[in-house]
């Protein structure tokens, strides 16, 4: 089973910058994907972006398009996630997850992943 461990969570002030890191273990399939969500509190779960390893196409949120880059380094099955320009409401828990099923990014929303880490806090504040 994937084991996903998120890291690079803080407090930043708005208009600054933050790179999480997903560190992914249990990975069997050659080619897969990873998806990026966040869940501020009281509300739920929400997907931000997801990548595909095998030919690295990516996907956004609405939400957060033009403010954030997935990449990822197939070899350490790491994907990260650049954010800029941060607001406020960007505040959350930022996990990860794997789709349900293939290796292919399905729509962002939660019912098409599974495999949650813990997640890393980001909290945007002066």
């Amino acid at each position: 089973q994937v084991h996903f461990v998120e890291s690079g969570g803080g407090l930043v002030q708005p208009g600054g910058s933050l790179r999480l890191s997903c560190a992914a273990s249990g990975i069997t399939l050659r080619d897969y994907s990873i998806g990026w969500f966040r869940q501020a509190p009281g509300k739920e779960r929400e997907g931000v972006a997801c990548i595909e390893t095998m030919d690295g196409n990516t996907y956004y949120a609405e939400s957060v398009e033009g403010r954030v880059t997935i990449s990822g380094d197939k070899s350490k099955h790491t994907v990260y996630l650049r954010m800029d320009s941060l607001k406020p409401e960007d505040t959350a828990v930022y996990s990860c997850g794997a789709p349900i099923w293939g290796s292919t990014c399905p729509p962002l929303t939660t019912k098409y992943f599974t495999s949650w880490g813990q997640g890393t806090q980001v909290t945007v504040s002066s």
